[in-house]
């Protein structure tokens, strides 16, 4: 696996890809922020245009390649959660009631809290019932940024 680091007015990204696509991308101290090494590389012009075009406060149109790795239901619901417009936000419900199971808000919340292409798979647009700021990996106070960056909170 290649890695690089991107700075952002948030703190360090760490970014992992290998030859398939984009594998993850942590807030550096986040939950789950993987403690392995990996080969140094320069960021692929793909995801570094796409970082700076987001934290300009601009929409990206392009999304990288992704590598997703996960049990068939997280990588069910990281699909999901790219359907999520740039501004926009939906619920761990909500998610729950397009899969036909309305009862699977809470194993929805926990595949939300293992994205790990975490910005380019916009889990910091699910909000709690009644939109509540609830359940970022990377911290509360950076899924607040990231929702004022595009919109959708003063």
């Amino acid at each position: 696996m290649t890695g690089a680091y991107y700075h952002t007015p948030i703190g360090k990204l760490r970014i992992a890809w290998d030859d398939e696509g984009l594998t993850g991308i942590w807030f550096e101290g986040q939950k789950h922020y993987p403690q392995d090494s990996f080969r140094e590389g320069p960021l692929p012009d793909s995801i570094h245009a796409w970082l700076d075009t987001y934290f300009s406060g601009r929409i990206p149109t392009l999304l990288p390649p992704l590598h997703l790795t996960g049990t068939p239901f997280q990588v069910q619901i990281w699909k999901l959660l790219l359907d999520i417009p740039y501004g926009k936000t939906t619920t761990y419900g909500a998610i729950a009631k397009a899969l036909g199971k309305p009862g699977a808000a809470q194993a929805v919340g926990a595949a939300v809290g293992q994205n790990p292409i975490s910005l380019l798979i916009p889990c910091h647009r699910v909000l709690g019932q009644n939109g509540r700021l609830t359940g970022y990996a990377g911290g509360l106070e950076k899924k607040e940024f990231l929702l004022k960056l595009e919109g959708i909170l003063d």
